[in-house]
């Protein structure tokens, strides 16, 4: 069993993004990489991601509900970011697996002590795991509300499919990580270049 210590590459800008990116196949979500991600963006801590690896042997029922909803939160996003990306009318079929979550994760915010330090903490009024949704059914949400003054952008390699928010200081990024999409860019552009400079007339 792979430790939940993993990290995932975290590039979207948004908790919700980040979550459409690690979904490109939604059906392909397992559930060691959910745990991976909600570890990743600390919405679980090391301790309760190694809880939760175990709970597929243990509570396969809640795991699998989890995973199910997970799965089609991400499908969600993914056609919610697409359209928001295009500026095309989003379908209320697409919306309500974020509503479902928003229903569902009604709570309050406490104090909670956590060693010398205090800490305020959202609690759910469910016991189930839901919750471990709310943030990325949130984030979704403040993103599809915002529509056209969303800065969401889809990565300019058309191989490459991952979202981003933009919060370049010129609001032109082009990319999802100059590191990676970026960099293959200015290599195939320099090829090119150097290829056709190199052509004897």
């Amino acid at each position: 069993m792979p430790a939940a210590s993993h990290q995932l590459p975290l590039i979207g800008g948004r908790i919700s993004i980040d979550f459409a990116n690690a979904c490109q196949v939604p059906s392909n979500l397992a559930w060691d990489k959910l745990v991976i991600f909600l570890e990743s963006t600390k919405i679980i801590s090391p301790d309760r991601g190694a809880q939760l690896l175990g709970l597929r042997e243990v509570e396969p029922q809640a795991a699998e509900m989890l995973l199910r909803k997970a799965r089609r939160l991400g499908a969600s996003s993914r056609l919610l970011f697409s359209a928001v990306v295009r500026k095309q009318k989003i379908s209320e079929e697409w919306i309500e697996p974020v509503n479902e979550i928003l229903r569902i994760t009604e709570g309050h915010d406490e104090l909670v002590q956590r060693g010398a330090n205090w800490q305020i903490e959202f609690i759910a009024r469910e016991s189930g795991l839901e919750w471990l949704l709310a943030a990325i059914a949130r984030s979704a949400a403040d993103i599809v509300a915002a529509g056209a003054e969303a800065r969401l952008r889809v990565c300019a390699n058309p191989g490459c499919g991952l979202f981003f928010y933009d919060e370049s200081r010129t609001h032109r990024r082009r990319w999802c990580s100059m590191a990676v999409c970026g960099n293959r860019s200015k290599v195939a552009a320099f090829a090119r270049k150097h290829s056709s400079s190199g052509r004897v007339m």
